[in-house]
């Protein structure tokens, strides 16, 4: 069950309990932005133990974790489970790279050991009847599964409005770069123009409940491995919940292909878009935890991780290749991306960077250049078709109680109808344990408890998912398959990179992750940069020292791409190497 803060310094009180003190010559190890390799080589020279490693992190867990919210549950069994690392190391068991290093779960990954809750009220208390498959694989590689982080409640399909990070059982993650709650008072009418219905889109406008000030980037956290909570995490995306948090919080993300790790034991939105993947401080890190969490072989509880051969032994640190740019062929895809564009038949631009946003791509274009790559221009031609049924900037997806059945034709309704597909067969594999036994039940039960503060922001996805017909509506979700994988991809990222003979596309910070999502697509997003945190709407008011927001860049390619995507962003990490910690989080 999840520890508080008291109870995490009881177990903390007795961390060193039958243990030998370190010898007197041996310089103390720190775990602050400490990388998976330097963890590996100071337990082998014996400067330290997997035991002392969990230790720090709950130390620092506790010591930060009141500002930061990061954790949803901290796992009891983590210093036992350091033992039995450090023990097979003594009898020269090693598994791997993940052998004893603390790692992370987002809490909708099911673990039988401790709760998953998926940020619902509803599911206090759940522990599962099975493992997920990449639980059981990071289990097998010789990590240690340290917490569950904070998450936006299922992943933000559960209502519009809803903040990133915010979920009915702990409230709202916070920043640790700006770990503010926002001072501005309620937000100004949107001015027009049609909101994105992604998990990670905004809704309607607010700052006045509460939410931090400098956003978390979406549902997948990734606050705790930013302020050396433990060395990675493992988050989950449909449309933006890896590539966003990594953005916002200088971490290097890995979204994968869809289907190369399995999604058996996730908590779903919906199989057509869902993905987990790695988030840590380095490019290294995020290669060693996406060996681990990729399967051997196919896994024959998820069909989709047949899609993509693993390199051999999953090693994909095999392409960390520091002169990977050399000969390169990166697009910039400038249209709504960098440059605002106007979409057929409407009078508004779209898109864009902000002067700030602008100088910051600039600068990695000209060291991607100065590295040998060739830059190339590279619209993608689905974001400026000018026919409008082929336009991607005019194909949302259907969100909210405006866009039910019969007022969904212009949106694809992927997400809403494999909610109602896939949760519900989720439910049912928890057989007598599932809290709740369908989505019907699920939204009757928020009702029920809402002042508990069980749907704050409404449960207005919930609602457009539980009513699909999934017999009545599959026409309608055939169709729109065809038409995201066609502008995402056909006519879209694979049409691009087929016209310029391309190696990636290189987006601004996360800005690709919608188009990616469509196909599932894969993306290596890199630290790089800050820049202000000024909204141009509602700005911050006169003596609010808004601190900057970290931005990275993207690498994106076709499907099971990943290994070239890695050697070029860690070639461009180590020219660079822009990553900075949290202020404030100590040494």
């Amino acid at each position: 069950m999840r520890l508080s803060i008291t109870a995490l310094l009881a177990l903390l009180a007795c961390a060193g309990c039958n243990q030998p003190p370190a010898p007197a010559a041996v310089a103390p190890f720190s775990v602050v932005e400490a990388t998976i390799p330097d963890m590996q080589a100071a337990m082998q020279d014996g400067r330290t133990t997997s035991r002392a490693i969990v230790t720090e992190y709950l130390t620092r867990i506790a010591m930060y974790e009141d500002g930061i919210n990061a954790v949803i549950a901290v796992n009891p069994h983590a210093l036992d489970d350091a033992d039995a690392r450090d023990r097979e190391r003594a009898e020269g068991k090693v598994r791997g790279p993940l052998h004893g290093i603390p790692v992370a779960l987002k809490d909708n990954v099911l673990t039988t050991f401790m709760p998953t809750t998926g940020g619902a009220l509803a599911f206090d208390g759940l522990v599962p009847p099975y493992d997920a498959t990449l639980t059981k694989n990071l289990v097998d590689a010789g990590a240690i599964i340290i917490a569950k982080t904070m998450m936006t409640e299922l992943a933000n399909w559960v209502a519009n409005g809803m903040p990133g990070n915010y979920n009915a059982r702990k409230g709202y993650g916070f920043n640790p770069y700006d770990p503010r709650r926002d001072p501005r008072g309620p937000a100004p009418a949107p001015s027009g123009g049609r909101r994105s219905g992604g998990p990670d889109g905004g809704g309607p406008a607010r700052s006045d409940d509460g939410r931090p000030a400098l956003g978390t980037g979406g549902s997948s956290s990734g606050t705790g491995t930013a302020s050396s909570f433990w060395a990675a995490n493992v988050g989950t995306e449909t449309s933006g919940s890896i590539l966003s948090p990594s953005n916002q919080n200088m971490l290097a993300g890995i979204k994968p292909t869809v289907g190369r790790i399995s999604r058996y034991g996730v908590i779903p939105i919906t199989a057509d878009q869902d993905t987990a993947g790695p988030m840590a401080r380095t490019v290294t890190d995020a290669a060693i935890m996406l060996g681990a969490l990729e399967s051997a072989a196919p896994d024959p509880n998820d069909p989709a991780t047949a899609a993509c051969e693993p390199p051999p032994n999953r090693d994909y640190t095999a392409h960390l290749k520091a002169d990977a740019l050399k000969g390169a062929r990166i697009g910039i895809p400038r249209a709504s991306f960098y440059d605002p564009v106007t979409p057929p038949g409407r009078t508004e631009p779209r898109g864009g960077l902000n002067p700030a946003q602008r100088q910051v791509m600039d600068e990695a274009i000209a060291i991607l250049t100065k590295a040998g790559a060739k830059v190339v221009e590279a619209d993608i031609p689905s974001v400026v078709d000018a026919d409008p049924a082929n336009n991607f900037l005019l194909w949302g997806t259907c969100a909210g109680p405006d866009e039910v059945h019969g007022k969904d034709a212009n949106c694809s309704s992927a997400l809403k109808y494999g909610m109602k597909r896939d949760f519900n067969a989720w439910l049912a594999s928890l057989g007598d344990r599932a809290p709740v036994k369908t989505l019907t039940a699920l939204r009757e039960w928020n009702l029920a408890h809402q002042n508990m503060g069980a749907i704050k922001y409404g449960q207005a996805q919930l609602d457009v998912s539980d009513e699909v017909d999934l017999e009545r509506d599959r026409a309608k979700w055939e169709a729109d398959r065809r038409k995201d994988i066609f502008l995402g991809a056909t006519h879209g990222i694979d049409e691009a990179l087929k016209a310029h003979t391309l190696d990636a596309l290189l987006f601004p910070g996360a800005s690709g992750a919608g188009i990616a999502a469509k196909p599932g697509y894969p993306t290596v997003i890199v630290p790089f940069a800050t820049v202000p945190n000024a909204p141009a709407n509602n700005p911050f008011p006169p003596g609010f020292d808004a601190r900057p927001a970290p931005y990275g860049v993207s690498f994106t390619g076709t499907a099971c791409s990943e290994p070239r995507l890695i050697e070029l962003a860690f070639a461009f990490e180590q020219l660079t190497k822009r990553r900075v910690p949290p202020p404030g989080i100590g040494r």
